[in-house]
């Protein structure tokens, strides 16, 4: 078992949770206290679900990787919603938004591939 900080999606976890970090003391005082202080519960509990995923077995393995697969969906939405009402220039969220999307698809390989080894089992 790798050192959950060596993962790459957790890498690439982590630096979206600095980039929104970054981006949200930024944010006006109407916003930074709400969506974007949801923005980074839901990085940081998915950042948490890594390291759950990574130190469980595969029977609860696969519970983790939907929970972090849905802190993600939950990122992207917030994500959209804070560039739909022009907290975010489009710049920054294209550049999150990718990171988003990346991150989703190494979720969803993590989830096959733990699904195939628990089948194994």
């Amino acid at each position: 078992m790798a050192l959950f900080s060596e993962l790459p999606v957790y890498k690439l976890g982590y630096d979206l949770l600095i980039a929104i970090y970054q981006k949200t003391s930024l944010f006006s005082r109407e916003y930074k206290y709400t969506i974007g202080e949801k923005l980074k519960n839901e990085t940081l509990e998915m950042l948490i679900n890594i390291y759950k995923a990574n130190k469980s077995k595969n029977e609860t393995r696969l519970q983790y990787i939907e929970c972090a697969r849905q802190h993600v969906e939950v990122v992207r939405l917030l994500l959209r919603i804070v560039k739909d009402l022009k907290v975010i220039g489009i710049k920054g969220f294209v550049a999150m938004n990718v990171q988003v999307e990346e991150l989703s698809k190494q979720f969803a390989s993590w989830q096959k591939y733990t699904a195939g080894a628990h089948a194994k089992d």
